[in-house]
């Protein structure tokens, strides 16, 4: 569909940069890139690497865990396609710390399948941070290793240089998992100090920082962070498209430990879940919509960025209910995150689409400048 939009916006193209030899003296142009990034709306995916446990698996896991393994049983599209097709803007990368390799690069339950627990995959066996959701019952995803999700994000950046803004959210894990039968489970790394560096360390190995929004970008001269967003603002999209922002999902001792040192986040490169009031408050997640309402609207109100989902645990896509995707969508969350850009037509014809054509839509708190423009936003 979205191959088609930008076909029908290069049609476009020539009429609004008629009369200007680059399209810098544009005034219709001029008004959609000077609008700030926080006035749209955009939609994410939630593990957005993720592939459902094999058939046998999840079989066993359903014997085992019935209430838990309903939740793993959903499949996202490579994150090219979920680019490309699907619209998506913001992106959800599970990582675990392997510095030494090979941590990761056997699936032991495997062996109860009379399968070789070895994966035999190379990129395992590297060190470097690896992308996945459960480790040894729920491994399978699209993209390995934080470095190729990213440079899978970058080649198709690269590709479309002119895209409006990407966030990747990017949770640390490190927890251990019951191994019932002793089949020798891996133990994670824990996350320190060091280890959160190294999640800097490889973005900064994919993207130049000149193709970040890094938060002492959104600084600037301000005191503090939360005084640049709340008095300045965001980016204009003139200024951030082609670029990808970061923030980190956890919350608690991980996101202390990353803020520690790096006061309004300075030096950092992703932003953190920070509440109102601290120097880094920027960026804040309120995943249940339904949970506190107007909370979400008053905090896009004052000019924090939010994001938020439309679904949990496979139970919307089962029952059909859009309560509470409605109510994301109403909320002005910038990042409205699903597992669901398309049904899954094993339950209910259940999905998350932004309304109108486009790859974001003016947000529906603090868009009125962009709802006055009247513009296409592909």
């Amino acid at each position: 569909m979205y191959k088609f939009l930008n076909w029908i916006a290069s049609l476009l193209a020539p009429l609004l940069l008629l009369g200007c030899s680059d399209g810098s003296d544009n005034p219709v142009a001029n008004v959609l890139d000077s609008l700030p990034m926080n006035q749209l709306q955009y939609l994410g995916t939630h593990n957005s690497y993720h592939i459902e446990p094999e058939e046998d698996l999840f079989g066993l896991l359903l014997a085992v865990i019935p209430e838990t393994a309903p939740t793993l049983q959903y499949t996202h599209r490579p994150l090219t396609e979920q680019l490309q097709e699907l619209g998506i803007r913001q992106f959800e990368l599970d990582v675990f710390a392997d510095p030494q390799g090979g941590l990761y690069a056997e699936r032991k339950v495997r062996t109860l399948f009379d399968e070789p627990a070895a994966s035999g995959l190379a990129e395992l066996d590297e060190p470097g941070l690896k992308v996945l959701h459960v480790q040894e019952i729920d491994y399978q995803t699209t993209c390995l290793t934080l470095v190729r999700c990213l440079q899978e994000i970058r080649q198709w950046s690269d590709d479309n240089p002119q895209h409006l803004p990407v966030m990747v959210l990017i949770e640390a894990k490190d927890e251990a998992i019951v191994d019932p039968l002793e089949l020798g489970f891996s133990v994670p790394v824990p996350f320190d100090a060091a280890a959160l560096g190294r999640i800097d360390t490889e973005i900064r190995s994919v993207f130049a920082d000149a193709r970040i929004i890094l938060p002492d970008d959104v600084r600037g001269d301000s005191v503090t962070l939360e005084q640049a967003v709340l008095t300045r603002g965001w980016p204009t999209l003139g200024e951030a498209r082609g670029k990808v922002m970061f923030a980190l999902d956890n919350g608690g001792a991980r996101r202390d430990t990353y803020v520690q040192g790096h006061s309004s986040l300075a030096g950092r490169v992703m932003f953190t879940d920070s509440p109102p009031g601290t120097p880094e408050a920027a960026f804040m997640k309120r995943n249940d919509p339904l949970s506190n309402p107007g909370e979400i609207a008053d905090l896009v109100s004052r000019g924090y960025l939010v994001r938020t989902r439309a679904d949990a645990d496979t139970q919307e896509s089962r029952n059909g209910d859009t309560t509470r995707r409605d109510a994301a969508l109403a909320s002005g969350a910038q990042f409205v995150s699903t597992d669901y850009p398309q049904p899954d037509p094993r339950f209910t014809d259940y999905q998350v689409t932004l309304p109108g054509p486009g790859v974001a839509r003016c947000n529906p708190v603090n868009g009125a400048a962009c709802e006055a423009a009247g513009l296409p936003l592909f």
